[in-house]
């Protein structure tokens, strides 16, 4: 029987979405006919994690689906088996980089990956604690919760020829024909997926002047506009009334790592990048499965994005903004990257269609190189824009200012762990195989 991984990562309180993440689960068990496990990486706190616990026993037995709760001590004993079974170099910082102290948005994905390779998974489902699902309206499905999991599952693994009957449409290069469907991906509706709505009220200017530190370089005035006035806001706020599904090489711009699924043959070669306090580190994938010219179904079955009370905390704003801040340092190493992803092509991929990893990591290695002056006058940015906005804003640039040296050597540094882990990531997944934790 064919198992996919559905996965929760999380560090907050989030039992209601457990609930419905584990009715998505039954979902795709029944009307799909596979074996769903429902992966749950929990880093909470001891109060919160117990409170996970509870919601996760309470969920009702459903026949094909298999929940997993891992705390983060059950995660590090799985990871010291598969690295020690691996037999790589420097395992001590491969477990570091996989589980570290701080905010890792990719790290706790690549648990989820080797987790699943683990189970002997096809493909992983990614969804985020800070979301929600939509929900029908109108006859005769009026209230039925809108899972993206049903476009997943139909495509994931699958010809475009036998795709293409399944979907809305197909807009995808025949050359592309002989590839199986690598990627399905859904956006959100609802707010920003970050905090920065308020510096666009506070000051139209010096919102672009900060949200343009995300687009790459080289965009003509009236694209780069444009791209400024859509980053961070997903679908927009139209809401599902029927389904809208299209083959094709997906838009990293147009989806969100909220509600993402990928095939083994991608994450099954290649981690995302395991940098701490980085939004946007855990978006390599999508741009990978795009420049590497692999199939995708792009979907509307967005979810529904909402900021916990912690984000709106003046303890969780400055931690986002920190994360902002290195997600706008790691930006000049990641487009280089993906300039050469995209010039290499097909190219990425071997004579039966696998992601050449070394390929890659060179690439990544390569943009280390990078002159760091650039990085350091995209914090000027930042502090000259925090600074005229004033109040919790200044607060913040001081706070940056303070760990300037810091932030400007991890951003290079995050990089080259990302090679390090790539090289190791072969012998890790292949190692899994004869991994299982007891408890799960």
């Amino acid at each position: 029987m064919r198992r996919a991984c559905l996965t929760l990562p999380t560090n907050r309180a989030c039992s209601e979405t457990i609930r419905a993440v584990a009715e998505e689960a039954a979902y795709g068990a029944r009307r799909f006919g596979v074996e769903v496990h429902l992966l749950v990486l929990d880093s909470s706190e001891a109060p919160v994690l117990a409170g996970h616990r509870e919601a996760v026993a309470g969920l009702p037995p459903v026949p094909g689906v298999v929940v997993h709760h891992l705390d983060e001590t059950e995660q590090r004993t799985f990871l010291r088996e598969v690295i020690a079974r691996s037999g790589v170099a420097a395992p001590e910082r491969v477990l570091d980089l996989l589980l570290p102290s701080r905010v890792s948005y990719g790290a706790c994905t690549d648990r989820a990956f080797l987790i699943a390779e683990a189970l002997g998974c096809a493909s992983v489902h990614r969804r985020d604690s800070d979301s929600r699902y939509q929900y029908r309206s109108g006859q005769p499905d009026d209230g039925e919760p809108v899972f993206p999991i049903h476009h997943e599952l139909t495509s994931l693994g699958r010809l475009p020829a036998d795709v293409a009957g399944l979907v809305s449409r197909s807009r995808l290069d025949p050359a592309c024909a002989d590839r199986t469907v690598a990627m399905v991906g859904g956006s959100f509706v609802g707010e920003m997926s970050v905090d920065v709505e308020e510096i666009r009220r506070l000051d139209p200017a010096v919102y672009e002047d900060v949200i343009g530190l995300s687009v790459p370089d080289g965009y003509p005035e009236i694209w780069r506009r444009n791209l400024i006035a859509e980053s961070f806001r997903g679908a927009g706020t139209t809401p599902f009334t029927r389904d809208l599904s299209t083959l094709t090489n997906v838009s990293p711009t147009r989806v969100d790592m909220c509600n993402i699924a990928f095939g083994r043959e991608v994450y099954g070669r290649v981690p995302l990048p395991p940098a701490t306090d980085t939004i946007g580190s855990d978006y390599f994938l999508i741009h990978l499965v795009h420049d590497a010219r692999l199939p995708g179904v792009l979907h509307n079955r967005h979810i529904v994005n909402f900021h916990t009370n912690e984000r709106r905390s003046d303890a969780g704003f400055l931690a986002y903004h920190r994360r902002l801040a290195k997600f706008f340092l790691s930006t000049p190493y990641l487009d280089a990257v993906y300039d050469r992803m995209a010039a290499a092509g097909a190219e990425l991929l071997d004579s039966e269609g696998r992601v050449r990893a070394a390929s890659v990591a060179g690439f990544v290695r390569d943009s280390t190189r990078l002159d760091p002056v650039e990085n350091a006058e995209r914090l000027d940015v930042v502090d000259r824009s925090y600074r005229k906005l004033g109040g919790r804003y200044a607060e913040a640039a001081d706070v940056l200012a303070a760990e300037r040296e810091r932030l400007l050597d991890e951003a290079r540094a995050d990089m080259e762990d990302f090679a390090l882990l790539i090289d190791a990531w072969g012998p890790l997944t292949r190692s899994t195989k004869s991994v299982k934790g007891s408890t799960w």
